[in-house]
């Protein structure tokens, strides 16, 4: 039997990347950083976590060496094991931007090699005309924000007047994205979804990435709380990926948390939306049983980005990291011979970092499977090497973009 699971963690860099100055991250590191903070009792949170950066199980898969290649150092605190036992290496991103898709398009061996558009900073991100369009083909009496913004502040801040007007609050952050917030009961989950399937028509000339819906629910600032109903409406990727050429040969591609809505639903075979890290993880240890041979199950664990990495909360984004590298043996230990784990992630997101946005770094790229032998892969030049290193463990041609790290 031949399966590729591929987890990607989602914002979990390593830093060194050779370009991050270009993108005003030079220096950014978000598990050196996090790593860091624990050593030195700042992410000391009661009830959480304290002390160091305790990740037994990715350590002995090759986090720290693939740490260590990244940036030339190993994260403090967390000393290499006496035995690895997984390949280990790190990857460079080659795509334009540090967007969601861009990471994951790159992964599955289609480079972004085009510039995405952005809304410009400033008072006010939508223009007039943009705005009476999305209003006139929506059916909509207005909206709010209109601004770069945190997703959490922005409710907090305009949603008791959403919920009085009935108009959406739509905001974007330095990413190439479109979001809007709406109240689940008093505006309707269909609705939002309806809005964002407008807005993502009307965007498709301006290359935006996506249009995401922000479902929240509450009665006051105090109790609005965003829900797992969101939704992701991606432009579909520049070419066929790995997805689409596993589909075309006949297999399966099982995608798991928001990996369907990022490749606008291309080359998936099932689709299983899971809410949070631990809901994810559930999802994937029940596609250990229903995986055939020859397919491909690709996660996203959205957390580490979403609820830590944009909110800059270190102890809560080295708590999540424990609790994922706690349930890991669970998946290990049920791996059938022939079976590959790749554990990598997308971008970064240093909690440590000034905004709130993702940081340009490199990224770990941890394999493991029963009877492969352990070793340094090295640092792959781009994140397409990740998924011809699956398509070749599948059996399936290789792509344009990349070469396995198997060799």
């Amino acid at each position: 039997m031949a399966r590729v699971f591929l987890f990607v963690l989602d914002s979990v860099g390593i830093g060194g990347a050779p370009d991050a100055a270009a993108y005003g991250d030079a220096g950014a590191d978000t598990i050196g950083h996090i790593a860091e903070a624990c050593t030195a009792g700042a992410a000391d949170r009661d009830g959480l976590r304290e002390g160091p950066l305790t990740l037994p199980h990715l350590t002995r898969l090759g986090l720290v060496e693939a740490a260590r290649l990244a940036t030339g150092s190993a994260p403090a605190g967390m000393p290499a094991p006496a035995g690895i036992i997984g390949l280990h290496g790190a990857a460079s991103e080659v795509s334009r931007g540090k967007d969601t898709p861009s990471g994951h398009w790159e992964i599955a061996g289609t480079p972004v090699m085009f510039d995405w558009g952005y809304f410009p900073q400033g008072e006010e991100a939508f223009s007039a005309d943009l705005i009476e369009r999305i209003c006139r083909e929506a059916g909509l009496p207005g909206i709010l924000g209109n601004s770069h913004a945190s997703g959490t502040e922005i409710i907090v801040r305009h949603g008791a007047e959403h919920i009085r007007t009935g108009r959406p609050i739509c905001y974007t952050s330095q990413d190439s994205v479109f979001q809007i917030a709406a109240h689940e009961e008093s505006f309707g989950l269909d609705r939002l979804y309806a809005v964002c399937a407008v807005v993502r028509r009307i965007l498709d000339a301006e290359t935006i990435g996506r249009v995401i819906a922000r479902p929240f629910t509450g009665a006051t600032p105090e109790t609005f709380v965003r829900t797992g109903n969101r939704r992701d409406y991606c432009v579909p990727p520049p070419e066929p990926t790995l997805l689409d050429r596993l589909t075309a040969a006949g297999r399966t591609v099982h995608a798991i948390g928001k990996i369907a809505d990022i490749f606008a639903h291309q080359g998936i075979g099932t689709a299983t939306k899971a809410n949070g890290n631990a809901a994810v993880f559930d999802a994937c240890l029940s596609a250990l049983d229903t995986a055939e041979d020859g397919d491909l199950v690709f996660a996203n664990f959205v957390d580490f980005d979403m609820l830590y990495g944009h909110r800059r909360d270190v102890a809560g984004y080295a708590a999540a990291l424990e609790a994922f590298d706690r349930r890991l043996p669970e998946f290990l230990g049920r791996l059938a011979a022939g079976d590959l784990l790749i554990v990598t992630a997308d971008h970064g997101c240093d909690p440590t970092w000034r905004g709130t946005d993702h940081t340009r770094e490199r990224v770990p790229v941890l394999a493991f499977g029963p009877g492969l032998a352990p070793r340094s892969l090295g640092i792959a030049p781009t994140f397409a090497d990740i998924g011809e290193t699956a398509a070749a463990h599948l059996g399936i041609a290789a792509g344009r973009h990349g070469r396995s790290l198997f060799g």
